[in-house]
């Protein structure tokens, strides 16, 4: 079984072409589903899968305590597995043509209020080389809305400051081009001429954008306890997490007047559905302030 599944990663990477980040989730969630049938099941062949038996894995998932959303992820990767199994020919039927993922719970994204950003922008000590680097990553991800991993990949040559606008790859390794902002640029700027010269190493030479304090290219769990120390320092309290930035984004473009169809391309939104989660956050937020504020609320 640990063969077909290798197999099935194989064709993900050379045929769909999908990130690092989703093969990752899909061979982690999949690990996970042949143990099950291993060890608890004692299912030793692919081709002696039944819908009982996914049925089981998905109940032991929520046993585990298990989000909805968790369970929809490892449904959508089992269906996925097994199409590519009958696809191949490795088996004879697919027992999970009709297995539904979990009804979503609706949980709206969180966002910083301005004050917050402003707060979260200034805490970096812009008189040290990572404390520019820092700055100049927090008001990039604030002025594209990028996601952190799509940052971190990012090369020199994909920053193009005079004509300002930065290119990025997705998910699925859709480029696209967004436009930042007088600020954001003056900022990466600062970080180009006098912070990164002085991260770069001989040992490692790397054309990534955002080094690390070896002179290599800082990873997503690098950014992530960077966030964690400058919320702290910024005194906020609320949950942070590197997705709060893009909400911010998303959620600030619309309360000030932004088309609902430009945000989805400069967040790379395949589904305008996905997009649209920002328009209730508004709402929301809408709905607070006139509580708040009006006099007869």
């Amino acid at each position: 079984m640990k063969e077909r599944l290798e197999d099935f990663v194989h064709y993900m990477v050379v045929e769909k072409g999908l990130s690092k980040n989703t093969i990752s989730a899909y061979k982690r969630d999949l690990t996970h589903y042949l143990l099950f049938l291993n060890k608890v099941e004692q299912v030793d062949s692919l081709q002696d899968v039944t819908r009982t038996h996914i049925v089981q894995f998905l109940g032991h998932l929520k046993g585990e305590g298990k989000s909805s959303k968790t369970i929809a992820r490892h449904v959508a990767s089992v269906r996925a597995f097994h199409q590519f199994l009958l696809r191949d020919k490795a088996v004879d039927q697919d027992p999970s043509v009709h297995i539904e993922p979990p009804k979503m719970e609706k949980t709206l994204p969180k966002v910083l209020s301005l004050t917050e950003v402003e707060a979260l922008l200034e805490a970096p000590d812009a008189s040290t080389p990572f404390g520019l680097r820092d700055q100049a990553m927090l008001e990039l991800l604030y002025a594209t809305g990028m996601r952190v991993s799509e940052m971190t990949s990012l090369d020199l040559d994909d920053v193009h400051l005079t004509m300002g606008f930065v290119r990025c790859t997705g998910k699925g390794n859709k480029e696209r081009i967004i436009p930042i902002g007088k600020t954001a640029i003056q900022v990466i700027e600062s970080y180009l001429n006098t912070g990164r010269p002085r991260l770069k190493s001989k040992k490692y030479p790397e054309e990534a954008l955002f080094l690390n304090h070896h002179g290599k290219r800082l990873s997503r769990q690098g950014f992530w306890k960077i966030l964690k120390a400058l919320a702290k320092k910024a005194n906020i309290e609320k949950e942070l997490t590197p997705h709060t930035l893009r909400h911010s984004f998303a959620t600030h473009l619309l309360e000030n007047g932004a088309d609902l169809r430009a945000v989805q391309e400069m967040l790379g939104h395949a589904d305008i559905s996905t997009t649209q989660i920002y328009t209730h956050v508004t709402k929301t937020r809408m709905k607070d302030v006139y509580s708040q504020f009006h006099p007869r609320a």
